[in-house]
This record gives structure tokens, C-alpha cells and sequence, in this order.
């Protein structure tokens, strides 16, 4: 059985380090308006587990929904990561990993909302907006 794959990463200026634990080598990426308008683009994350960060004094959190929030180096302003609010998982920047061999792109989220500017070519799983409130909003209720 495996324990997962140990990642590592920072923010831009290194003010924020962090560790943890991906169940599986797997990117997602969230096409909402709130992550393109965070990130200029698709939101590439990870999920990560037992993490433990670096310099916590320099992050600053905001709560974007009903059910999560977003976190960033209040230094650098690099996104750092995106957190269910009833979770202990934190959906960590993908560009903020060290080491980004071996990861793969796996989902898709709001797929219905990716602009038509650009195409991600690998093939994945895919969610619509209705289907991530039927199976997230639900959470808050």
C-alpha cells in the first residue's frame, strides 16, 4: 500500500516553505472566475495532506466562498494554496512544487467556464459547475 508522494515547495521570495503528502502524483485545474481571476489563468493544484508550513506569520487568508479560502505570501503576493473550509487538505499552488516530475494533470474543474483562449491537450476527468455546487455547496447546508 502506498503512503503517498512527499512534495515540497515555496512561495516566490521563500518567505513561505511548506511540505507534505499527495495521496496521488495528480494536478487539477480550476477554471472558475475566482481562480482565473487569482491566478491570470487556470489554477493548477495539488492536494496535499499533513502539511506543514514554513514562515505561517507571512501568510494572509481571505474567504473566497461559503465553504473556502485562499491563502498567499504576504511578501511576494505568490498564491499559496486553496482550502475547503471543513478540510484539513490544502490544494497547494503546482507551480510552487520543487520537484513537479512525475506529476500529471488528472481534472479538470468548471470546465464549462474555461475560456476559449486556451485548450489543456491532456485528457481528463472533467466537472461542470453544476456538478462541483452539487457536490460542494452541499457541504455548508
Amino acid at each position: 500500500m502506498s503512503h503517498g508522494v512527499k512534495l515540497s515547495g515555496r512561495c516566490l521570495c521563500g518567505a513561505v516553505k511548506f511540505s507534505g503528502t499527495a495521496k496521488e502524483p495528480k494536478v487539477d485545474a480550476c477554471h472558475c472566475d475566482m481562480c482565473r481571476r487569482w491566478s491570470s489563468g487556470p489554477y493548477f493544484e495539488v492536494v496535499l495532506t499533513d502539511v506543514v508550513l514554513e514562515g505561517e506569520s507571512n501568510v494572509s487568508t481571505f474567504r473566497s466562498s461559503d465553504w473556502a479560502e485562499r491563502s498567499f505570501c504576504n511578501k511576494c503576493g505568490s498564491n499559496l494554496y486553496y482550502q475547503m473550509r471543513d478540510s484539513d487538505e490544502l490544494q497547494m499552488a503546482a507551480g510552487l512544487l520543487d520537484d513537479q516530475s512525475g506529476l500529471r494533470l488528472s481534472r479538470q474543474f468548471f470546465i464549462d467556464k474555461k475560456p476559449p483562449f486556451y485548450t489543456l491537450a491532456d485528457e481528463t476527468d472533467t466537472m461542470t459547475s453544476a456538478e462541483i455546487y452539487a457536490a460542494f455547496a452541499a457541504r455548508t447546508d
